[in-house]
């Protein structure tokens, strides 16, 4: 056996034991310790990397005795076959946000792919397989033929990799033939995925971020419904963030402050004061939304007059490029002894990460944001876990019907009461919306974790009530999402028993 104990503990204060770990590098020693792991009788949690923020990160369902850490297992195995006429990566666990995005801007500067807002070191197929959302769309669009170890040790590819990795197939098209394998390993425990197509995408001519400030949050479900209008007619090609007030201002907060103090020699009592000036600037509204326009020159100024056009009665439309950007920074940055260029220099700071990420740069500004509020500024994003910030995830997938979602933004902040959501409602596609909402509490206070966990535990009940269901779950709710005398279940078991007839992987986790 190995000898170092997992460390589960982590952001939502709940945590399993994750038992002894084990680091693979190839796919045959994962073989080798899942063959092992059937004779010995262990148990094993899988993690890419294990930041799961807000979800359990590490932590399994229920005690298991072997964390098996793939991220060790970096390789992007189809590097030299790579091009704009090629944009596939072949890549597995290990393989990070920032990992993928420094070797496309290495190799490849005219391929990009589709970002998530949560840390530069998550893992790309991590996420994807927990079915997360990125600025381009729903990551589990992006995955495919995936290479995956069977809970016997048996290795299966799936879609057309089964045919070997020289075939022209393998790693383009993405369906193969006879039944779809692929989505029995989204948000499953059936198998242990080691490598997977990943689709890149071809940087357009051009592109920009879009900015909408709703004037009033009495049109909210008006605003939802143009957006979705947009995104249906291809009008707004990306997933259409639209933050509350406390997610866009927690989103920007760090950023502005830390200009102020680090730029201009402010207090942080001054800073602090200074912040909620640039904030009004940028964000004042009750809800803001930020997406992409992308295309020719003439697309992109055909899109934006429609978005202007549909949106200017009820909404501020801002248009976010790096040169208009950039050009602003550094005139307010040289004026910065004046109070208002000051302000919107700050702002102008904070904005930037959370531009570049709507076009598909990877950024810690979100876990910055986290680290900073509860005073750990001075440790990198991957230590999230190890601080006193407590979050909670809450995800409601949701329909697409602008009036009913404003009212159950409504009644879910009265369920909240005393604590604040902070939301943000992604149209993801041009048919479904999913709702990204977190409490954040004090982990080292006792009293405020338990009533943030009877809270979250309230939230759930009552999409319960409204005959709605989270999209994704935290790894301590497992147990309250999955009805063992649901016949959906029941099926998701019995493929279980089939794939993995000693339960040997991740048990609990989407499955009776």
């Amino acid at each position: 056996m190995p000898r170092h104990t997992a460390d589960t503990s982590n952001v939502t204060g709940l945590a399993q034991p994750g038992g002894r770990i084990l680091r693979p590098r190839t796919t045959a020693q994962v073989q080798r310790i899942v063959r092992l792991a059937n004779r010995r009788g262990w148990t094993i949690n899988p993690v890419s990397t294990g930041l799961n923020f807000g979800y359990g990160s590490a932590s399994p369902v229920r005690p298991t005795c072997i964390q098996l850490d793939l991220s060790r297992m970096t390789a992007i195995r189809n590097a030299a076959e790579i091009s704009r006429g090629n944009p596939v990566a072949v890549i597995e666990p290990g393989v990070t946000q920032q990992g993928l995005y420094a070797w496309l801007q290495q190799h490849h500067p005219d391929l990009a792919f589709n970002a998530t807002g949560s840390a530069r070191e998550t893992s790309i197929i991590g996420n994807a397989l927990d079915r997360g959302v990125g600025y381009f769309g729903p990551r589990k669009e992006d995955l495919f033929g995936l290479e995956v170890v069977m809970g016997t040790g048996e290795l299966v590819r799936t879609g057309f990799r089964r045919l070997g990795e020289a075939s022209p197939l393998a790693h383009s098209h993405p369906y193969g033939l006879g039944p779809i394998l692929d989505g029995l390993f989204f948000q499953g425990n059936c198998g242990i995925v080691t490598s997977a197509c990943f689709r890149l995408v071809p940087k357009r001519p051009q592109a920009v971020a879009v900015s909408l400030g709703l004037r009033d949050g009495k049109d909210l479900a008006a605003f939802i419904d143009r957006l979705a209008e947009l995104k249906r007619d291809a009008v707004m090609d990306s997933v259409t963030h639209i933050g509350n007030r406390q997610r866009s201002h927690a989103s920007l907060m760090y950023g502005i402050t830390t200009y102020l103090e680090k730029e201009c020699g402010r207090t942080p009592e001054a800073a602090a004061a200074e912040a909620r000036e640039a904030l009004a600037l940028i964000a004042k509204g009750d809800w803001t939304s930020l997406g992409a326009v992308t295309g020719t020159a003439a697309q992109v100024r055909a899109n934006l007059a429609e978005v202007r056009k549909r949106m200017g009665d009820i909404a501020t439309v801002r248009v976010l490029s790096e040169e208009k950007l950039a050009l602003g920074y550094r005139v307010m940055h040289a004026l910065r002894f004046f109070r208002v260029a000051r302000t919107n220099a700050a702002a102008i700071a904070a904005i930037r990460p959370l531009h570049v990420l709507a076009l598909g740069q990877p950024t810690d500004a979100a876990i910055d944001n986290l680290l900073w509020r509860y005073g750990r500024s001075d440790l990198p994003a991957t230590q999230l876990d190890k601080t006193n910030c407590g979050l909670i995830f809450i995800n409601p997938a949701l329909p697409m019907n602008g009036a009913l979602v404003a009212r159950i933004v409504r009644e879910l902040e009265e369920v909240a009461r005393p604590f604040e959501l902070y939301m943000t409602i992604n149209i993801e596609t041009a048919t479904s919306l999913v709702a990204v909402i977190n409490l954040l509490f004090d982990r080292s206070n006792a009293d405020e974790a338990a009533a943030a966990r009877a809270t979250a535990d309230a939230l759930h009940a009552y999409l319960r009530s409204r005959q709605l269901e989270v999209y994704r779950a935290r790894a301590d709710m497992m147990e309250s999402v999955v009805d063992p005398v649901d016949p959906y279940w029941q099926a998701v078991g019995a493929i279980k028993q089939a794939l993995d007839p000693n339960g040997v992987i991740a048990p609990g986790r989407y499955s009776p």
